[in-house]
């Protein structure tokens, strides 16, 4: 008898599906392996001595890749700010929810943020390079996604309810002092005097906040 070797229909397309899931893994793989790669020369050598032939040879991808991916190392640059950005603040609200109460945990994550400055990756791409490569609004917008988002609630939750209508331009001020501060610390001779500095003036200026 004479056997039929066919697959009905629903088999096939069950069978494309997981070459369809392959494909946006390897897709995804390759994002990663050049965020990472451009992360570390970017932090090292800065965005300007940081050749796109030297990211895709560590990223072990090809240049084609890169463009598709981020239309080119500008983009590829904007990838990895937004990245360092989120893991910043993942690290400054991890050391304020260490502390067990609103204002404390205010304070520890200022102190976080100018700790973090010398950090390589913050230092060169987020106070250095990301507002000339990327532009002020271009980077403004990555910094108020995430910075700013996580200052307003730290804001929000350290002042009493009837001055929560002043959280916003709160924000602002606040983070831009500490941003500001962290590029002191991050371009000055002596790191540990303006780390010093920067934190009494920061406290200064929370307590004045928290007044």
């Amino acid at each position: 008898m004479p056997v039929n070797r066919s697959r009905p229909s629903g088999d096939r397309g069950h069978t494309r599906a997981p070459a369809r899931r392959s494909q946006a893994q390897r897709s995804e793989a390759t994002r990663k392996a050049l965020i990472a790669a451009a992360t570390k020369l970017f932090a090292r050598l800065g965005y300007v001595e940081t050749a796109r032939e030297d990211i895709c040879r560590r990223a072990g991808v090809t240049r084609g890749a890169l463009d598709h991916h981020f239309d080119g190392k500008k983009g590829l640059f904007r990838a990895v700010a937004e990245d360092v950005e989120v893991r910043l603040n993942e690290r400054i609200a991890a050391a304020a929810l260490a502390q067990p109460d609103p204002v404390s945990q205010l304070r520890a994550g200022c102190r976080a943020y100018l700790d973090e400055a010398t950090h390589p990756e913050v230092r060169q791409i987020l106070l250095l390079d990301a507002r000339a490569v990327l532009g002020w609004k271009e980077w403004q917008e990555i910094h108020s996604k995430h910075g700013l988002l996580l200052t307003k609630e730290g804001l929000k939750a350290a002042l009493p309810a009837e001055r929560h209508h002043s959280v916003e331009p709160l924000a602002h001020v606040l983070l831009a002092a500490l941003t500001e501060a962290a590029l002191y610390v991050a371009t000055a001779d002596d790191t540990e005097t303006a780390r010093r500095e920067s934190l009494e003036t920061a406290d200064r200026i929370l307590d004045a906040v928290l007044a």
